[in-house]
């Protein structure tokens, strides 16, 4: 769920999810076709997810690329960004790029592997392949929308909130019908600890999906900010105030500004999560507020630690089945 995402989203259905039914079955029809892509010359491996919103799927990304690279592969990502637009595909510099223009996703993944940002993942399948050599690509998000093949997709589930009333947009958080996705749906992971995933997690395995478990040390983004404070309170910390904001926000000049005064009249530190940091690093903010910003890292960690390699390893025999076939399938 993110911010904006509305509340009844993830409650019991209710005359509001009946009202907009008709819309929602549209909406499904249409994301459900648009689920078979166009083919690339490199194995694809997706994280996404089912519904609308944040699950963790961007430090899962990064977990799976530094186990590529234990591998002896070269991973990189393909990301749509978020909050600006090429016209061509741009690979992203960590070192010069604002937030605003390539998105806070983008940053943090650059600094682990090299990263496409563009609506056409296969022109940036191709810039990839050719400019850095990559032999593993990994797209954060992109599940239902890439128009691009996927050898394998590993569709992440928050165990708190799982998916929400079980509805399509505009009626609820899907993005499509959970029957729809599961065709695709290469293995599900369960991130965290709660029982709001069960359900689903019950269909993919009758669906004969394999079931990871996994948790993180804290989330990057808000698109759950309660989450970042329950994990920041489990990691020792004493939350005394907290202020949400929209996912994938741009701060202002005088936010900020707030911000630090509230902080220095209470006496407390700032503390924020990584991709917040992100984009306060690559946007306006100034150097003072960086200096007394506390940031809390991501990393994600599989409860079996051999699941990354075989993730890739399946992601990559299905590339091999794939270029063993005609074409035109």
């Amino acid at each position: 769920m993110t911010s904006e995402a509305p509340p009844f989203w993830w409650e019991k259905p209710d005359w509001r999810v009946l009202a907009l039914s008709p819309v929602s079955a549209m909406y499904g029809m249409v994301a459900g076709r648009r689920m078979r892509r166009e083919k690339v010359a490199a194995p694809v491996l997706c994280v996404g997810n089912f519904t609308v919103g944040g699950s963790g799927k961007t430090p899962v990304a990064i977990a799976l690329a530094k186990q590529a690279k234990r591998m002896q592969l070269t991973p990189g990502f393909l990301s749509r960004g978020h909050g600006g637009s090429f016209a061509k595909p741009h690979v992203v510099d960590a070192h010069h790029d604002a937030a605003k223009h390539v998105g806070d996703e983008p940053l943090l993944l650059a600094e682990h592997a090299p990263v496409a940002v563009t609506a056409n993942r296969a022109a940036g399948a191709k810039l990839l392949m050719a400019e850095h050599g990559c032999d593993l690509l990994i797209m954060d998000d992109g599940f239902q929308s890439a128009r691009i093949h996927i050898d394998y997709a590993l569709v992440v589930v928050d165990a708190r909130f799982g998916i929400g009333n079980g509805r399509v947009i505009p009626g609820g958080p899907l993005r499509a019908k959970i029957v729809d996705q599961l065709v695709f749906t290469g293995g599900l992971l369960k991130m965290g600890e709660g029982s709001a995933a069960d359900t689903v997690v019950r269909q993919a395995a009758r669906a004969g999906r394999p079931i990871f478990l996994a948790h993180v040390l804290a989330f990057a983004g808000i698109g759950h900010p309660e989450k970042f404070f329950d994990t920041l309170r489990g990691a020792g910390g004493e939350v005394a105030l907290s202020r949400a904001f929209p996912d994938h926000h741009f701060y202002a000049a005088d936010e900020l500004a707030d911000l630090a005064a509230l902080a220095k009249r209470e006496g407390l530190r700032l503390v924020t999560t990584a991709k917040d940091a992100a984009r306060l690093r690559h946007g306006a903010a100034p150097a003072g507020f960086l200096e007394q910003l506390d940031v809390l890292e991501i990393d994600a960690v599989f409860e079996i630690d051999h699941v990354p390699e075989r993730i890739i390893n399946e992601t990559l025999d299905a590339w091999r089945q794939r270029k063993m076939r005609p074409s035109s399938s």
